[in-house]
């Protein structure tokens, strides 16, 4: 299932939910990601949730190529 990405159909992901992309992109759990952002693990799915709602990202590994795709994970170059 393919990340999407048409920028003129997409709602905008709000600041927060870039901040919990970029960590859960970055490898972190959702409680390191909690823990990082003084906010409960609960409040780390529902963001997830909320971006998933935003975006065909049903796994990590979409998750991971829309940090990317949104610019909130920069790619590798190794």
């Amino acid at each position: 299932m393919p990340v999407d990405s048409r920028p003129e159909s997409r709602p905008a992901l709000s600041h927060r939910e870039k901040q919990v992309l970029a960590y859960v992109a970055a490898g972190f759990s959702h409680k390191q990601v909690a823990k990082r952002l003084g906010i409960s693990v609960h409040t780390v799915s529902t963001y997830l949730r909320r971006i998933r709602s935003k975006r065909t990202a049903p796994t990590v590994a979409h998750l991971i190529h829309l940090g990317l795709v949104e610019g909130v994970v920069p790619a590798s170059n190794s």
